[in-house]
This record gives structure tokens, C-alpha cells and sequence, in this order.
């Protein structure tokens, strides 16, 4: 959990994940959204995609990112256990 929690803490990639609730996207369709460079959206998406939060799949020429939602189950569910809700 320690990677997913260092994932989450930053606004970007919170943001990032809120975008990729609503359906897949490429980088560059991620990086329109907000006013940093692309590099910076790639260091991002890499740090999502190490936490496990999001995989990317390519597609023709593209390389496209959609939620691991497996994970943010797996983390709900350790959520749960640490404040005894389950």
C-alpha cells in the first residue's frame, strides 16, 4: 500500500485518476487537461502505473491508460480492515 498511498498524495495524479474514472485516454489526451509539460504527465502516468493504480495497453501508434480498478478494490478493502468497518 505504501506506493499506492505516495501515488495518491500528489493533486496531479489524483486528478489524473478522477479523468481515466470517466474511460481510457492516451498521454496526450491526460496532458490537455492540465498546464504542466508532457514530460511531466509521463513521470505521472509512471508512478500510477507502478502503484498498479492504472495500465496502459497500446493501440495502433497509441499508448492508452484505463483505472486498475482491481487495485483500488484491493485498497478499499485494506481501508476497511485498518478502521475495522468490515
Amino acid at each position: 500500500p505504501q506506493m499506492v498511498f505516495k501515488a495518491l498524495a500528489d493533486p496531479t495524479r489524483r486528478a489524473i485518476l478522477h479523468l481515466l474514472r470517466e474511460g481510457d485516454l492516451t498521454a496526450g489526451e491526460i496532458a490537455a487537461h492540465f498546464p504542466v509539460t508532457r514530460a511531466s504527465i509521463s513521470h505521472h502516468l509512471a508512478l500510477l502505473k507502478q502503484a498498479g493504480l492504472v495500465q496502459d495497453e497500446r493501440r495502433g501508434q497509441h499508448i492508452v491508460y484505463s483505472l486498475n480498478t482491481t487495485v483500488f478494490q484491493e485498497v478499499l478493502a485494506w481501508l476497511m480492515d485498518l478502521v475495522g468497518k468490515r
